[in-house]
């Protein structure tokens, strides 16, 4: 790009406000419509800025103003399928159609120019978008400028918080954001995040938001003992600093509880899913008149709620599940509740002002109010709603799923790394058109709160799956276009989806093959694959042509074999490995029974009598810690004299608090050989465990298999696995917050909630992981690592589980009117846990960056060699890397995807906490080039943006809140001047790269 060039070759700055906008660079798909004359004007006048806050109506200042939100909460899926939905399908399962509402609310606020309206779901806007004519489009978007319909939140979907890693939810929230911003401008930029239905609020989420320039948070959910605390002390309405790395006010988010979570107050649902009474006001002879009644009802519940909060503002939400499909009947009856109620000012000296406003409008009367505000410091889990009521459960719920989300995050980041460096080549080349937007939108969807979370009907699950299914699809054909082209060679690409189940047909049957290993993370990595074989012995080599060691093992469970060698694989890159058979051999089987298993840096010894896993040393650092694990599970509790709650998809309900073991032994084979050697654990018919040490490896890795759970005996289960240590840890464990910063848990104490949860531990101290849980002991730290979103806990000192699969025999009354207990495939559910014994100074270095490995790990491609060459004129390559050189280890490289023609979008991240390692220094700033960084690509322009690309960083401006811990900086926005930058502890940047590819890929 010409112009403005700096010494470094990079320029960098740009329009204040702007960013690009998307050219098409894709495969065919529903275009967006041409941009509004309005927005035209935006790009075409440097530096302007939206209406923001100007559109908001007049208030009252010396009377009690209530904010009336019409809005209506529409799920990306839960009873029905997102088509089922949005199409008004089956409305035998609910009275829901998502495009009907749409159209209703925009005749109804063309209506009368005083009305308002907010949405929120981009995925469902955007398909009724699409389906519009140009006159449609340009009355929403005229609506949009004049502030009548509001956007809030703005992502693809509401997320959940608990079962959700942060960098699924920068994904989605970055799909809605740059949509309304492609489509109408920073008019239709939201100012709030909007989260009424997720069931708990992680600190983490917090934060993002924060980083993503919302000046406030709107929930709804909030644990019912909490909330009554809240009420009593005028705190429903506070500061949220949601990080303790970051300077304040970067993570600080003003947040405020909704006070009837989401619904209309009682008796004022004037919806056609509603029974609430209509206004009577024209005859008071006749006997339905009801005008006085409801005025005098609404001013009672308008004056009490106002007593609950500090300003003279507070706000209703009318509106609810997929409400608002006839919205005349919503605004003709909020037309005359406005209309009497401010009547009664004249008539009767009445100190209540009703109107019509947004999230975006209270907020600012809160904003101008100039109080001083609490602040809260941790998160808001777990949520109940009554005595025996936590809603812990839906964190381990549907777990096969939680796995297919966390694999297709992996490949998605894998095929947008590979489009982002093969550039056009990836979209079209040999293999067809290569599309990465369609798993980027099945993903987007998956976060929704009753995706992910596994709180959905079992339809609707399987639906999910198939959007995930389907978006692989074209990510597979843009990989083999990519590699083609960055390889040189045109091969027949596999893609092996049943790996864990040991089943990939080419190299079962193939004599000779090739394994491409593609690695995402900005460092090299020592890789152990693992392929499916026949009954051979096999040559492996490297890129080089060396031969490296390989050993074929046997199962013993199945009596099939694996082949097995290290790769090494450079950063952001792949390297190419030959697999062939060696004639007239067969792999020699190689099991023990000294139950003891080792490497050059871990022991792991078994109980010769039960078979369990005793005692695990660090033979590096001198530790010896023992350890038994275990599976067992809970009962499920169907109710009884204390409550008539179940446990179901949402709730987490034993029977009673002490859980009861699967076996207490089992039976076990050992596995010995050059690169790997395994405990074999069978416990039970429907529970069994593999324990491994691969050469080098710093951490055991249990692979898990739990299925089909029985339930002949008229017994749900809820199956953990548990890890028993004498480590005193006074009651402390501490979690991932959506898989990125940590959190002190104490399950002895948990504030106001302490005597609820003294007597039910263990569904009330049960917490959402993403990435792991550790204990430490003031020297010694055990962690464990997930694969996947699980529930876990330490109930006793020294204790930690972790819940692996549920299998329920009754619904928890919670609306999804079936039970957990689903037929088919996903009563097996195989997965993984990372055990690491470290000493405090050096444990986050090793649990960050095996963490960064699990969500990032390598992607095997693989193909029968033997392929043309892609171009004539230009030599194959067996290995490449991205990178001209490696990322610092505490620099994680969290986005590179395409975003425009020759645009990419480029995010780079501190993985440390400050203070959080002592060891190798890994806690401190880190200061990074840019230039020439790629080899693939060179950066001609830079402009950073705020975490969601949504607004340029150095012009964007978030509201000033004063917190009663003392004054809070405001630096000034700050200017990128060049390509070298700063990463601080857990700071994240985002930037918008122009780029030239190079010609040879």
């Amino acid at each position: 790009m010409v112009g403005d060039a700096r010494p470094s070759g990079v320029r960098v700055g740009g329009c204040r406000g702007a960013v690009e906008s998307r050219t098409s660079f894709r495969a065919p798909r529903p275009p967006l419509p041409p941009l509004s004359f309005l927005f035209v004007l935006f790009l075409a006048a440097p530096c302007a800025w939206a209406a923001g806050y100007k559109t908001c109506p007049k208030v009252k200042p010396d009377m009690l103003n209530v904010h009336l939100v019409p809005h209506t909460h529409d799920d990306v899926g839960w009873l029905k399928t997102v088509d089922q939905y949005f199409y008004g399908i089956y409305n035998n399962i609910q009275q829901a159609g998502v495009q009907y509402i749409l159209d209703s609310v925009i005749s109804s606020l063309l209506a009368d120019p005083t009305r308002r309206f907010i949405y929120v779901e981009i995925a469902f806007f955007s398909r009724w978008w699409h389906q519009q004519t140009n006159a449609t489009q340009k009355i929403v978007r005229d609506l949009v400028r004049q502030g009548r319909l509001e956007f809030a939140n703005g992502g693809w979907v509401m997320n959940d918080e608990a079962t959700t890693h942060y960098g699924a939810i920068i994904d989605q929230m970055t799909l809605g954001l740059r949509f309304l911003e492609e489509t109408f401008g920073s008019d239709g930029r939201p100012r709030v995040a909007w989260h009424i239905d997720p069931f708990g609020h992680s600190r983490e989420q917090a934060s993002l938001f924060a980083q993503m320039g919302f000046d406030g948070f709107f929930f709804g959910r909030l644990d019912y003992q909490d909330k009554k605390v809240r009420e009593t002390a005028l705190q429903m309405e506070q500061v949220w600093r949601a990080s303790a790395s970051l300077k304040p006010p970067t993570a600080d988010l003003f947040t405020s509880v909704l006070p009837n979570m989401y619904s209309p107050p009682e008796g004022l649902c004037w919806d056609m899913l509603c029974a609430d009474k209509p206004f009577v006001e024209d005859d008071v002879r006749s006997p339905e008149y009801n005008a006085k009644e409801l005025v005098h009802h609404f001013l009672k519940l308008a004056t009490d709620q106002g007593k609950l909060y500090r300003t003279k503002h507070t706000v209703m939400t009318m509106g609810s599940d997929f409400q608002y499909e006839n919205a005349n009947m919503w605004f003709k009856n909020l037309d005359k509740l406005i209309q009497l109620v401010n009547a009664q000012q004249q008539a009767n000296g009445s100190r209540v002002n009703v109107l019509y406003s947004t999230p975006a409008c209270y907020l600012w009367e809160l904003n101008k109010a100039k109080l001083n505000w609490s602040v809260k410091k941790d998160d808001f889990f777990p949520y109940a709603d009554g005595p025996h009521m936590f809603w812990t459960g839906y964190f381990s719920s549907r777990p096969a799923l939680k796995r297919y989300e966390r694999l297709s995050y992996n490949f998605l980041q894998v095929c947008n790394q590979l489009e982002a460096l093969a550039g056009p080549a990836a979209n079209v080349g040999p293999y067809g058109s290569g599309d990465s937007a369609p798993l980027n939108e099945a993903m987007a969807v998956l976060q929704h709160h009753d995706a992910v979370s596994g709180t959905s009907r079992q339809h609707v699950a399987d639906d999910y799956a198939r959007q995930l299914s389907e978006g692989w699809r074209p990510c597979q054909v843009l990989m083999s276009n990519a590699l083609a082209h960055l390889s040189g060679l045109k091969e027949d690409f596999a893609f092996c989806r049943k790996l864990n189940i040991s089943i990939c047909p080419l190299t079962q049957t193939a004599e000779r093959f090739q394994v491409i290993v593609y690695n995402p993370l900005g460092r090299k990595v020592d890789w152990m694959v693992r392929l499916p074989v026949s009954k051979h012995v096999y040559l492996v080599r490297d890129p080089g042509g060396k031969t490296v060691p390989s050993d074929v093992v046997t199962i013993p469970s199945s009596d099939s074999q694996e082949l097995l060698f290290s790769a090494l694989v450079p950063a952001l890159g792949f390297s190419i490995y030959s697999v062939s058979q060696m004639p007239d051999q067969s792999p020699q089987k190689s099991w023990s029974r000294d139950l003891v298993i080792q490497n050059e840096y871990l022991r792991a010894r078994f109980d010769p009598d039960t078979g369990l896993l005793m005692e695990l040393e660090n033979l590096e650092q001198n530790l010896l810690l023992p350890v038994r694990q275990a599976f067992y599970w809970y009962n499920a509790s169907t109710g009884n004299n204390l409550s008539s709650q179940a446990s179901g998809a949402y709730i987490f309900r034993p029977n009673r608090n002490k859980p009861l073991f699967v076996s207490r032994w089992a039976q076990t084979h050992l596995v010995k050989a050059s690169l790997v050697q395994e405990v074999h654990q069978n416990f039970s018919a429907w529970c069994s465990q593999v324990i491994r040490l691969y050469p080098r490896q710093r951490h055991l890795e249990l692979e898990w298999t739990v299925g089909p759970i029985p339930v002949g005996d008229g017994w749900g289960k809820e199956v953990i696995s548990r890890f028993d240590t004498g480590l005193a840890t006074g009651g402390l464990f501490y979690t991932d917050s959506n898989g990125r910063e940590i959190l002190e848990r104490r399950w002895r104490d948990w504030g106001h909630r302490a005597g609820l949860i003294k007597s039910h531990p263990t569904p009330g101290g049960n917490t959402p992981l993403q990435s792991g849980v550790h204990l430490f002991d003031g020297n010694m730290q055990l962690t464990v690592l997930t694969d996947r979103s699980q529930g876990g806990s330490s109930l006793t000192d020294g204790s930690l589980e972790l819940m692996v699969h549920r299998r329920l025999l009754k619904d928890d009354a919670r609306g999804v009117g079936e039970p957990l207990n689903r037929e088919g495939s996903g009563l097996w559910v195989r997965g993984r846990h990372l055990v690491l014994l470290d000493k405090k100074g050096t444990a986050a270095a090793s649990h960050r960056l095996q963490a960064e490995m699990e969500v990032l790990a390598p992607q095997v491609v693989l193909a029968p060699g033997g392929g043309a060459r892609y171009r004539l004129e230009r030599a194959p390559r067996t290995q490449f890397s991205g990178l001209r050189r490696e990322l610092p280890p505490s620099v994680r490289l969290l986005t590179l995807a395409r975003w425009g023609r020759e645009t990419l979008l480029l995010r780079l991240e501190h993985q440390f906490a400050v203070g959080e390692d002592s060891g190798r220094n890994l806690s401190s700033p880190v200061t990074l080039d840019l230039t020439n960084l790629f080899s693939a690509f060179t950066i001609t322009h830079l402009r950073e943006t705020t975490l969601a690309a949504n607004q340029l960083l150095a012009y964007a401006s978030r509201l000033q809140w004063t917190t009663d811990v003392g004054p809070t900086p405001h630096p000034s926005p700050s200017h990128l001047v060049s390509a070298t930058i700063t990463l601080h502890p857990m700071e994240i940047r985002t930037f918008l790269a122009s780029v030239q590819w190079e010609e040879d890929g």
